[in-house]
């Protein structure tokens, strides 16, 4: 592997990661899933190959045609400040009643597909990330580089979840407890109306 290369990789694992690791839906129902022991598997399964479906529409140019049409582009961040609210408001109010999250507890197998697939191609947010900041990032390392990026971001997604979903389960009985959720809930929830901001701040 050349140093060109091995740069587009590294390039864009960095990238993957630096935009993954931050607290949001995905990465909240994850844990919470790895802490219940409950459809660890697919639920990693479902947000790491969305990811990479989205990183590869960024690769190929979804993210510089949205960006060539102002209009599209507001009403998306002006639709994932809205939802970014929505979900730091929901967060806050769970973190008035945590509730405990039993390892092992049963939870419906297509109720965890759904809220995956919801968090994931419902979340404007991140249509941002992936399709327009990974898109335009990718660009920067000419026609064929750009592909080597997208796998480095794609890499980044896959180990990402997997670790989380994983660790979680082996971190289940510190993370049940409702104290722990409660102070979670309540960083997602700040962290959440802070995206928001930089959002509309960027857009206006």
């Amino acid at each position: 592997m050349n140093t060109t290369i091995l740069a587009a990789v590294v390039g864009g694992l960095l990238s993957g990661f630096s935009l993954i690791v931050a607290i949001g839906a995905q990465n909240a129902f994850v844990l919470r899933q790895g802490v219940s022991r409950q459809h660890i598997g697919v639920v990693v399964a479902i947000c790491a190959i969305s990811d990479l479906a989205l990183i590869v529409a960024g690769v190929v140019g979804v993210g510089a045609l949205v960006q060539g049409h102002p209009t599209i582009l507001r009403i998306v961040t002006v639709g994932g400040a809205a939802y970014l609210v929505w979900f730091g408001v929901r967060s806050l109010l769970a973190a008035r009643h945590p509730k405990t999250l039993v390892a092992g507890a049963p939870s419906a197998k297509t109720s965890a597909v759904a809220t995956a697939f919801a968090l994931t191609w419902l979340n404007p947010h991140v249509y941002l990330d992936t399709v327009l900041m990974l898109g335009n990032l990718s660009t920067s390392y000419g026609p064929t580089g750009r592909w080597w990026f997208g796998l480095g971001a794609g890499a980044a997604s896959i180990l990402w979840f997997t670790t989380l979903g994983y660790a979680a389960r082996l971190a289940s009985r510190w993370l049940a407890h409702p104290r722990t959720w409660q102070v979670l809930d309540t960083v997602i929830g700040l962290v959440m109306f802070a995206l928001a901001a930089m959002l509309l701040r960027t857009s206006f």
